[in-house]
């Protein structure tokens, strides 16, 4: 059955297109790849919700290899930052606001339900509870509702970005392959040179120098940076650093496993080298507009992706009681696999999407549209 798990969440990109106004065009805009000159770019769409289909995946089955595959939280931060840089034409106080609205208020609404249920079971929060109203460091909680709360991580980190935003694009667009290029050596260091203090402290500085490169990949890519770059330059610079990546997981295995979740540099050389290629090689996704239920699959996670992201381990905590349950019936007990993690995963999907309907709603709140079922 699912694990509590740190790492390999999604994201809640509670910040999509629709969050930026009409902007200056710049030569990653025109036209995008749905060929849709301004419209939504299908494949940004596309990747957010496979990483978020990656996540639930991870959760499940538990499969180090997935991180190699797929790094998730690596694609999910260049996405942000596209998106940040994008709204970032905008004034920077105003657009911090919206984002931290978009972030805060469905974070409040899960935490007002995950605290009671802790409370129930003992747990008394004491003055940290304060990170659960403004997560710059991790929220506190008890053991039986970790695997739910430790999944906080990537709220934090992804304000710590909004935040810091400004004055990083405002360095990246004076010189921005030196940039770039600079922000591996936070985590280089980190594991190499400097031991980070234990704490919130600790694992901010670490997630914060981890994905650092990827969120600023999404500057590149919102400049047109990345397209100026000839191909085969990106590809040999993307396959090295992955090698390199890859070459300090096997060689930093953590009790055994080469979980890209539990090797910060390794995470970080690898998804910098991943994100660097799916961004600099987009591929036409116009056919996903000629698929209507695919297209309004697509467009749904990315309107909830925020809900998903939160409620996706409780999701997994409450199908195990689901399945126990299920085990007391006969006919389920003789017709179904209730004992494979397959079933798991599909019992999963059906809570989250019980979740979408329920909560799902606040993020329009968050956004400040009328309030609905589905987008």
């Amino acid at each position: 059955m699912a694990g509590a798990h740190r790492r390999g969440a999604l994201p809640p990109e509670a910040v999509r297109e629709a969050d930026a106004a009409p902007v200056t065009r710049t030569p990653v805009e025109a036209p995008t790849p749905d060929g849709s000159p301004g419209g939504r770019d299908r494949y940004v769409d596309a990747l957010r919700a496979l990483a978020l289909i990656r996540v639930v995946t991870y959760h499940t089955f538990e499969w180090p290899w997935l991180g190699l595959v797929f790094p998730s939280m690596g694609v999910m931060f260049a996405l942000a930052g596209s998106l940040m840089a994008r709204s970032l034409e905008r004034p920077a106080g105003k657009v911090i606001r919206s984002r931290l609205r978009r972030l805060l208020v469905p974070m409040w609404v899960f935490g007002a339900v995950l605290v009671v249920a802790m409370a129930q079971h003992g747990w008394l929060p004491g003055a940290d509870a304060v990170y659960w109203v403004l997560p710059v460091g991790d929220p506190p909680g008890d053991a039986w509702g970790e695997q739910a709360w430790a999944v906080l991580w990537y709220l934090r980190t992804y304000l710590w970005f909004v935040l810091l935003s400004p004055v990083l694009l405002r360095l990246f667009r004076r010189a921005p392959l030196p940039v770039l290029l600079l922000s591996l050596v936070p985590v280089v260091a980190f594991e190499t040179l400097w031991t980070l203090p234990d704490g919130r402290l600790g694992a901010a500085l670490s997630d914060l120098s981890v994905f650092l490169f990827c969120w600023l990949l999404g500057f590149a890519h919102r400049d047109g940076v990345l397209d100026r770059l000839r191909p085969g330059r990106v590809v040999a610079a993307a396959l090295a650093v992955m090698a390199a990546g890859g070459w300090w997981a096997f060689h930093h295995r953590v009790d055994g496993t080469y979980d890209l979740d539990d090797i910060p540099l390794a995470q970080a050389l690898w998804s910098a080298g991943f994100v660097l290629l799916l961004l600099r090689f987009r591929p036409d996704f116009g056919w996903l507009a000629r698929r209507p239920v695919a297209d309004r699959v697509v467009r749904v996670f990315n309107a909830r992706a925020v809900t998903i992201y939160l409620w996706h381990e409780v999701a997994l905590m409450v199908s195990v009681p689901v399945i126990d349950v299920m085990w007391d019936i006969p006919a389920f007990e003789r017709d179904l696999p209730l004992d494979s993690a397959w079933f798991q995963f599909g019992i999963a999907w059906v809570l989250i999407a019980a979740a979408v309907a329920l909560f799902g709603w606040v993020e329009d709140v968050a956004a400040k549209r009328r309030p609905r079922l589905l987008p």
